[in-house]
């Protein structure tokens, strides 16, 4: 078992024993088990899944990082919860926002911006696609 530790800019989310950690890095996702070789690498958008037994609970990280240490593991990241706290009304909304930016074409700073909301919506729905495939098992 390894320790576990994921916080948001605002607060801890999660602490407590794994037997696995799979989660979104920059190059692809990675699976870290206890013992695993030291590692700090970036964190994409997307969910993190964290296996202890035979439950597994699934979160959402804005991105961030995660440093791994053979006896712990630790996620920062700017937004994280907990995949079945995500509203996905408004995640919907924030996409469709950031789309009508996109189609605009207008200023290259609500540009880029729009870009990175519609990359973090793409990954709050795909978080929320995979924990109600993983529910209806």
């Amino acid at each position: 078992m390894m320790q576990v530790e994921i916080v948001s800019a605002e607060r801890q989310i999660f602490s407590g024993p794994a037997e696995m950690i799979f989660a979104p890095a920059i190059q692809g996702e990675i699976g870290v088990a206890p013992g695993h070789t030291p590692l700090l690498t970036l964190l994409s958008p997307g969910e993190v899944r964290v296996k202890s037994g035979e439950s597994e609970e699934a979160f959402y990280v804005s991105g961030g990082m995660i440093e791994v240490q053979p006896k712990t593991v630790t996620i920062l990241s700017d937004v994280a919860q907990r995949a079945e706290d995500i509203d996905e009304a408004a995640v919907i909304k924030s996409k469709e926002a950031a789309e009508a930016i996109l189609q605009e074409g207008s200023g290259s700073m609500n540009y880029a911006k729009a870009r990175a909301e519609l990359a973090e919506t793409a990954a709050q729905i795909r978080t929320i696609q995979r924990l109600r495939k993983r529910a209806g098992r």
